[in-house]
């Protein structure tokens, strides 16, 4: 996997950072993205660790999903950091969660919680794939993070809830108009610090985004929403 070019949002922390090791560890060129730079650094070095002995490199840059050109200097260090050019694999791992889980009803949201989180979770990932399209290889594939909270109504979620639907809206209309396989992944709970640290460990599920760049048959994933179960029965 020397040759593969990955680029991960909210690389540094969560699904994210997890996602960047596993790509490491089979000696991909990983790039990540993050809104903290000093977060950012600390994890180049963490994956460079990783790479020796591999072709692999790593890099980094400050990234707001929120902001477009934050998310093209992203794109266009990625699609320069391997031995070839371009990119094979997007991973919009960058995410928000503004209160408790569970205890932010729609109906007590706030207009800014709402705005923002739709423009991480939603638009950052739009413009995500949107900037990354220009650089991305012939067989690239994009993967995009979600839940079952973006398909199953609970109480408590609000506009978080509505954010990943859209995210997962705008993996298959990208699917739906492009060449390229683009398609979301849901891991199940995840103990991270947007479901308040309960769940599985990230390092468990961060094989299921390198079996969807590298093994997944393409038509399953494209404009799809694959699962644990999924992953599993076609890992056996």
């Amino acid at each position: 996997m020397d040759e593969l070019t990955v680029v991960v949002t909210g690389g540094t922390r969560g699904i994210g950072r997890a996602v960047a090791d596993a790509f490491a560890d089979i000696g991909a060129t990983v790039v990540v993205g993050a809104r903290d730079g000093h977060d950012v650094s600390e994890t180049v070095n963490a994956l460079e660790t990783r790479l020796e002995g591999t072709d692999g490199t790593a890099a980094g840059v400050r990234t707001d999903v929120r902001d477009e050109f934050d998310l093209e200097r992203l794109v266009e260090t990625a699609s320069r950091a391997g031995d070839g050019s371009g990119i094979d694999v997007v991973v919009a791992a960058a995410g928000v969660y503004h209160g408790e889980p569970g205890a932010t009803p729609t109906d007590d949201d706030t207009y800014a919680a709402f705005d923002d989180h739709w423009r991480i979770n939603g638009r950052g990932v739009f413009a995500t794939i949107r900037e990354a399209l220009p650089h991305l290889n012939d067989s690239a594939r994009v993967l995009v993070p979600t839940g079952s909270i973006a398909r199953e109504a609970k109480p408590g979620y609000g506009s978080y809830a509505i954010s990943k639907a859209t995210a997962e809206a705008v993996a298959r209309g990208f699917a739906a108009d492009t060449e390229y396989t683009i398609g979301c992944l849901d891991p199940g709970q995840i103990a991270t610090g947007l479901s308040g640290e309960t769940g599985r460990d990230a390092e468990s599920i961060a094989g299921m985004f390198v079996w969807a760049a590298t093994e997944a048959v393409p038509e399953t994933l494209d404009g799809a929403v694959v699962g644990l179960r999924e992953w599993k029965q076609a890992t056996r």
